[in-house]
């Protein structure tokens, strides 16, 4: 699977990377941009995938975009897959090479297996419940776990909501910008680059690879109530994503007796 992001990203991602026509960006909504990279990239995983597992629903971020409804079919399904074809599209347009191709797998609505690759970094993560996560570089293959926080450290934390970046959780340090991309945030957060990142919206093709990948690390990510994350709840009032445990309950607690983060 993570040979097939790859191969796809080299196909019809990495080539428009910092050479996308203007014919090749295209808004779906104000300021929420798709390429003909993101588009092609989808069909071609999907493809793949639907030849392998025939009865299986993939829920793809542009899919869903052309036909909601795919949502309820996903959230009801027995076996499916997430698949987020260029995850961090704006930093792609602006060549940044923060931005990733991700993928999930879900049976009964529990994730099993995640593959995330970041083509212009050439690093590979890929998660499997119980098996542990992994990271794929240059130098190998090599085991992920999370290193906790101090307790009584600080904690450093990260918002993808930029009217937050600044902000203090009560008894926190402020919060800076996520990298913009989930497909970034989560392995940052797993290699200690963050010790928590606040979400305020979660579709599944963003989070559930991620959350995946961080809970077999030693994470954690839930609702802002303390509700483990299910990759079923596709509308959550925010996520949480913690480097541990013991940090998501303490940003849970500083959430919980903030009033001024609306």
């Amino acid at each position: 699977m993570l040979a097939l992001l790859q191969d796809v990203a080299a196909e019809v991602i990495n080539p428009r990377f910092r050479a996308l026509a203007d014919g090749e960006i295209h808004e779906k909504n104000p300021g929420d941009l798709v390429t003909d990279a993101d588009r092609e990239a989808e069909v071609l995983i999907t493809a793949a995938l639907v030849a392998a597992y025939p009865d299986c629903v993939v829920l793809g971020e542009e899919a869903h975009s052309a036909d909601p409804s795919l949502m309820e079919r996903y959230a009801a399904a027995d076996h499916a897959f997430t698949v987020d074809p260029v995850d961090g599209t704006k930093n792609f347009v602006h060549g940044s090479k923060d931005h990733a191709v991700m993928a999930s797998e879900t049976r009964d609505g529990e994730v099993v297996r995640a593959w995330i690759w970041q083509p212009q970094h050439d690093l590979g993560y890929v998660a499997e419940r119980g098996g542990g996560t992994w990271r794929h570089s240059a130098a190998g293959v090599e085991r992920l776990e999370v290193t906790p926080p101090s307790e009584a450290g600080d904690l450093r934390g990260r918002t993808s909501r930029r009217a937050w970046v600044g902000r203090s959780l009560s008894g926190l340090a402020p919060m800076a910008l996520t990298w913009v991309s989930c497909g970034i945030d989560y392995p940052k957060l797993v290699e200690g680059e963050a010790d928590y990142v606040l979400y305020h919206s979660a579709a599944p093709w963003d989070h559930v690879p991620g959350a995946l990948l961080l809970a077999e690390a030693g994470g954690a990510v839930g609702t802002p109530d303390g509700r483990p994350y299910s990759p079923r709840d596709i509308a959550p009032p925010g996520l949480v994503a913690a480097a541990d445990h013991t940090a998501y309950e303490r940003v849970c607690r500083a959430l919980a007796s903030s009033d001024h983060l609306t």
